[in-house]
């Protein structure tokens, strides 16, 4: 079981990207899933988090810019970021927290998952 983002690249400030993540196999139940990033010599950061119950949340740097949005049930999510600025700039990974099995859920013992990062460059 593996999660796999998709979606970065180079755009131009004041552009926008879509980021994709999904699991590749399934779990038996999503918590959250999330997206984080990580600019060179800086520490990993939340950018958005969706739950199971369909609650979002962002950081304050990129609320009214990016958008969080998907379906624990099916086990995927989006990234929309719009009015991209250099600040941007950066490596962003996909999270995933779950309960792995039917055992898990009813031992109540979460699994933490990471996709392998995109890379997203905000640059003229």
């Amino acid at each position: 079981v593996q999660l796999q983002a998709s979606g970065g690249g180079l755009v131009q400030p004041g552009g926008f990207l879509r980021l994709s993540c999904a699991f590749s196999g399934g779990v038996y139940r999503v918590i959250t899933m999330s997206w984080y990033r990580q600019a060179p010599g800086k520490q990993r950061e939340l950018v958005a988090r969706i739950t199971s119950d369909g609650t979002t949340d962002s950081s304050d740097s990129v609320r009214g810019r990016f958008s969080i949005s998907g379906n624990t049930a099916d086990q995927v999510v989006f990234l929309q970021m719009d009015a991209l600025e250099p600040e941007d700039t950066a490596v962003y990974y996909c999270n995933s927290q779950v309960y792995y099995s039917l055992y898990d859920y009813r031992k109540r013992r979460r699994n933490d998952y990471w996709g392998q990062g995109t890379q997203v460059t905000v640059s003229s």
